[in-house]
């Protein structure tokens, strides 16, 4: 477990744009360090974000987007280890989460 703190209850006062945007944060560390051929780093970055997309995944004011957050964490696994059937793209990727860093701010 990487974000100790966070299950104790903090990550559940994020608002659901401020958890997207965190976990879109190590997925950016994730495909850089994959990009780099850093892939010991890259994978650390990766369970990370894997990890932050489960507790999105377990609070409960998510519920309304489990089936987003659970596709978004299955493709995700299929562009990082998997055999990329989804044809994603580090492109798609970063625009994806983008979003979310952007709304987060603006929300501050």
């Amino acid at each position: 477990m990487y974000h100790k703190g966070l299950v104790s209850g903090r990550w559940f006062t994020f608002t659901f744009v401020e958890q997207m945007a965190n976990v879109g944060s190590d997925v950016g560390r994730a495909l850089n360090w994959k990009a780099k051929n850093n892939l010991p780093n890259s994978q650390k970055a990766f369970e990370r974000a894997l990890e932050l997309l489960d507790l999105t995944l377990m609070d409960r004011k998510n519920k309304g987007r489990f089936r987003e957050v659970a596709r978004v964490r299955e493709a995700l696994v299929d562009f990082l280890v998997g055999k990329n059937e989804y044809s994603s793209t580090q492109e798609v990727w970063n625009k994806y989460f983008l979003q979310f860093a952007v709304a987060a701010r603006k929300g501050r």
